[in-house]
């Protein structure tokens, strides 16, 4: 393993290029929703167990499929009540297993980027061919069920091996969600053709707030306000970018519903917010910012050569 995988050029804040997001917006808002499928007895990868106790694990298994069956339909309401189209972080067999699911997000006009085939199969020791297959079949089985070609790709249970950036590349993905660094859009190095990350959030993310740090749900609600308001105040200056990453099965919880609510109530309740999708903002950062920023990081990588 590399000390360091030089996936991305150091560039500090005072240092970028200014982004101004459509019609005068100071943050891009946009919502991850994890719609996941996980395996009761999946393939033995030997660097990770994906449930606590032997086969069959039903208490974790369960709890994950009341999403399916409960908390997507009750966060999708939310989401359609202020507006907010999701960009679906999808373990792409449950376009197979819930279809319903599929179509009511397509009905929407979501969006829908590959977050692997199961959520209980990772990475970790895969060959180059078994990551490629994975891709490929994320890129076909998306396209045929929704007729959209994925932008974006999150890791499966956020593994990686040292390729995963470079094969996303060259297949034509235009975002990773897998670099937590910044609040910005900003180029990621790869072998061949061009490769951005786009904010994605841990310290937003449900289930590490929920489960993880164990918040109460009026708390995450303020989290997310606190966290909004801050970018909020940067992107006057800077434009940035706010990301809530979901997963139904703990947003949806009728305890929990109306934090979520609560937070996007008061998100989308500012005239200067951008509410968009993960390939929108891609597709901005893209054309208006991805070559400035590249001639950015040369320009300080060459006053500041230690520290590149």
């Amino acid at each position: 393993m590399k000390a360091d995988l030089g996936l991305y050029d150091y560039l500090p804040w005072n240092a970028r290029p200014s982004i101004k997001w459509p019609n005068g917006a100071k943050v891009a808002f946009w919502v991850a929703p994890n719609i996941e499928y996980y395996e009761i007895d999946p393939p033995v990868n030997p660097l990770r167990t994906p449930w606590g106790k032997p086969t069959p694990d039903l208490v974790p298994y369960s709890e994950r499929d009341h999403g399916n069956r409960v908390g997507h339909w009750r966060m999708m309401d939310v989401m359609d009540r202020y507006g907010v189209r999701g960009s679906i972080s999808l373990s792409v067999a449950l376009l197979d297993h819930h279809p319903e699911i599929i179509e009511a997000c397509k009905e929407r006009k979501w969006e829908f980027f590959s977050h692997g085939i199961y959520n209980t199969r990772y990475s970790y020791a895969m060959s180059e061919a078994q990551e490629q297959a994975i891709i490929t079949d994320s890129i076909e089985n998306v396209q045929k069920h929704t007729g959209q070609r994925i932008a974006g790709y999150l890791a499966p249970a956020l593994t990686h091996t040292e390729r995963t950036m470079d094969l996303l590349a060259k297949n034509g993905i235009l975002y990773t969600c897998d670099l937590f660094i910044d609040d910005q859009p900003f180029p990621v190095n790869v072998k061949e053709g061009r490769f951005i990350s786009i904010p994605y959030s841990l310290e937003m993310n449900d289930i590490i707030v929920y489960n993880g740090s164990m918040v109460p749900p009026r708390r995450y609600a303020d989290m997310l306000k606190s966290n909004f308001d801050r970018l909020r105040k940067d992107g006057a200056k800077n434009g940035t970018v706010m990301c809530i990453p979901l997963h139904a099965y703990a947003v949806g919880q009728g305890h929990r519903l109306a934090a979520f609510e609560d937070a996007l109530k008061y998100i989308t309740g500012h005239d200067d917010v951008w509410v968009a999708t993960g390939r929108e903002i891609a597709e901005y950062y893209y054309e208006h910012y991805y070559d400035e920023y590249v001639q950015a990081a040369k320009d300080f990588k060459k006053k500041h050569p230690a520290r590149s």
